[in-house]
């Protein structure tokens, strides 16, 4: 096969699963919708004051520190690819994950979060009102949240290459997601969004690699 044959079913593939894409954005949506109004804040009362005990969990596990690893990782990668001249697939799906991780997280914090302003669960549990604030955010802000676009962003890249880990990678989002709510630092539309969008990123950053590497 030609690369003008693989770019093309590459394009192909790519148009084919874009209705499906779009089903679930709009299934997802609503379901960001129907939560943001109904579960969020009774989600967050319940939880409340449970997040003491997972408080070690965000000093562990803080977004800047994965941040670095991930910064890390992918520099430790190019040098052996200059070095070497080439590295395995399996280095070579790591440093897309982590770039994706990386540039999605960004994105998130820098212009969604700021786009839609949605008070933090420690502000609304003290009066501020669980509403969004159009363009009044700032990386503070509670939606989506960030961790979950960082890590779906991650774990879509590794199934769509490697599909036989589909649900080892779902489980661990949805034990990320738990915790982020348990601990008090995200409500549920919050972790369900993030982790949508992560994972969508992951996808395209995965599908444009493999019809351009």
């Amino acid at each position: 096969m030609t690369r003008v044959d693989a770019d093309s079913l590459s394009v192909k593939r790519f148009s084919g699963l874009l209705p499906l894409w779009l089903l679930s954005s709009v299934i997802c949506a609503g379901l960001v919708a129907w939560l943001f109004l109904r579960l969020d804040v009774p989600a967050a009362h319940f939880f409340w004051k449970s997040g003491r005990f997972l408080s070690p969990l965000g000093a562990a596990f803080g977004s800047v520190l994965i941040l670095v690893v991930e910064l890390m990782v992918m520099l430790g990668i190019l040098v052996v690819r200059v070095i070497r001249g080439r590295v395995s697939v399996l280095a070579g799906t790591l440093a897309t994950a982590c770039f994706a991780s990386v540039s999605s997280y960004c994105f998130n914090d820098l212009v969604l979060k700021v786009c839609f302003g949605v008070p933090g669960v420690a502000n609304v549990m003290f009066g501020v009102r669980h509403h969004v604030h159009w363009w009044a955010g700032s990386t503070l802000s509670s939606f989506p949240s960030g961790h979950m676009v960082l890590a779906g962003a991650f774990a879509g890249v590794f199934v769509h290459r490697y599909r036989s880990l589909t649900w080892l990678m779902a489980s661990l989002l949805a034990v990320a997601a738990a915790l982020l709510v348990i601990g008090d630092w995200h409500f549920v539309s919050d972790v369900v969004a993030g982790a949508w969008l992560g994972v969508s990123a992951g996808f395209l950053v995965a599908a444009v690699r493999a019809a351009y590497a």
